[in-house]
């Protein structure tokens, strides 16, 4: 009996791999690649943010950026209660291209 279970062992091939070799690609398709696309655009994104563009944050706030802070990576929003200071990864989405897409007639 064990000297069967011995010879499945030594016979390794590339079907008994497959199924592995498989999943590995699926997953590496539906989950690994797309989240580095997202982070790459997130960083892209976030380099091109310039003074006066119209932002929202991850929390939700409206606001126009007033001032850029490269030494810490920070940004000043604009906001109707004021000023205040932002990390730049905490910004989501820029509304300055949104407002000015024309408008799709159906």
């Amino acid at each position: 009996m064990y000297t069967a279970i011995f010879l499945q062992a030594e016979g390794f091939s590339l079907q008994g791999m497959l199924p592995f070799l498989l999943m590995f690609v699926v997953i590496y398709l539906f989950m690994i690649r797309p989240q580095m696309k997202k982070a790459k655009n997130e960083k892209k994104f976030q380099a091109e943010i310039a003074k006066g563009n119209k932002i929202i944050t991850t929390s939700g706030i409206h606001g126009k950026i007033v001032d850029i802070v490269d030494h810490d990576n920070t940004v000043i929003v604009e906001t109707g209660a004021g000023k205040m200071k932002f990390e730049r990864s905490a910004i989501s989405m820029e509304l300055s291209k949104k407002l000015q897409a024309p408008v799709e007639k159906k």
